[in-house]
C-alpha cells in the first residue's frame, strides 16, 4: 500500500450533478435554479414553516390551553422503588442525595412519594412531597416521612 492506491470507503461520496459548468454538461446558465426568484438568487434561505406566501399551518391552527408559569412540576417516586432501595443498601434513612446518587432522579428534580406498592421496611424517608396515602403506609409500616 503507498499514498497514490488509497481510496475513499465505498458508498462514503456521493457524485452529485456538478451545476454551473456550461451548457454541455446540461446544467449550465441557471445553475438548475430556473429562472428569476428568489430561490435562483445566491444567499436565500427558506425559512422555518414557510410555505410560499399561503398561510403557514402553525398560524391557521387556533392557540388553545393554558401553560400555569408558577407550576412545580415533582419527579414521581413510587414506594416500590424506594423499598427495593432500601433493601438494596440496607439503609434505615433514604436522603434525597441517596436517591439522585441512585439514578432515581435528576441533580434539580423535586421528588413527591407516591403509594404504588408495598412498604415493609421501617425507614425514614427525606422528600419535597408525598401523597397522604403514602405517608399512611410509611408509617403503618413503622417509618417516618420527612417533607423538606
Amino acid at each position: 500500500m503507498n499514498l497514490s492506491s488509497l481510496k475513499p470507503a465505498a458508498g462514503s461520496i456521493k457524485v452529485g450533478k456538478r451545476v454551473g459548468r456550461g451548457q454541455g454538461s446540461g446544467k449550465g446558465g441557471t445553475s438548475a435554479r430556473g429562472h428569476k426568484g428568489a430561490q435562483s438568487r445566491s444567499g436565500y434561505s427558506r425559512k422555518v414553516g414557510f410555505e410560499g406566501g399561503q398561510m403557514p399551518l402553525q398560524r391557521r391552527l387556533p392557540k388553545f390551553g393554558f401553560n400555569n408559569i408558577n407550576r412545580v412540576e415533582y419527579k414521581a417516586l413510587n414506594l416500590d422503588a424506594i423499598q427495593s432501595l432500601a433493601e438494596k443498601l440496607n439503609v434505615n434513612v433514604v436522603t434525597m442525595d441517596l436517591i439522585r446518587e441512585n439514578g432515581l432522579c435528576a441533580k434539580n428534580d423535586l421528588v413527591k412519594i407516591l403509594n404504588r406498592g408495598e412498604i415493609s421496611v421501617a425507614v425514614e424517608i427525606q422528600a419535597n412531597g408525598f401523597s397522604a396515602s403514602a405517608i399512611e403506609s410509611i408509617e403503618k409500616a413503622g417509618g417516618k416521612a420527612v417533607k423538606l
